[in-house]
């Protein structure tokens, strides 16, 4: 299993600007696409607990959604992942 899980959309800004971070950090992470799956946008809705994106979430069970660069940096930082 990945340590990141990346639920968003391809016309989601926020979704390509924390995907860009993730790539330029090298951040490998499944791509989960809930605009190409209605069940996926559930699964992200009921992690999230609302429905915004990109909802990310790593392996230890924490979330973002809708993080800053600066929030995501730290999330990854915090685990090792960067």
């Amino acid at each position: 299993m990945s340590e990141v899980k990346f639920y968003g959309a391809d016309w989601c800004s926020d979704c390509r600007r924390s995907k860009a971070l993730l790539n330029a950090e090298g951040v490998e992470f499944e791509l989960k696409d809930v605009e190409q799956d209605a069940a996926l946008a559930d699964e992200a809705e009921a992690i999230a607990g609302r429905k915004n994106i990109p909802v990310i979430q790593f392996a230890d069970g924490a979330v973002l959604v809708e993080p800053s660069d600066d929030e995501l940096r730290a999330a990854l930082g915090e685990r090792g992942l960067i």
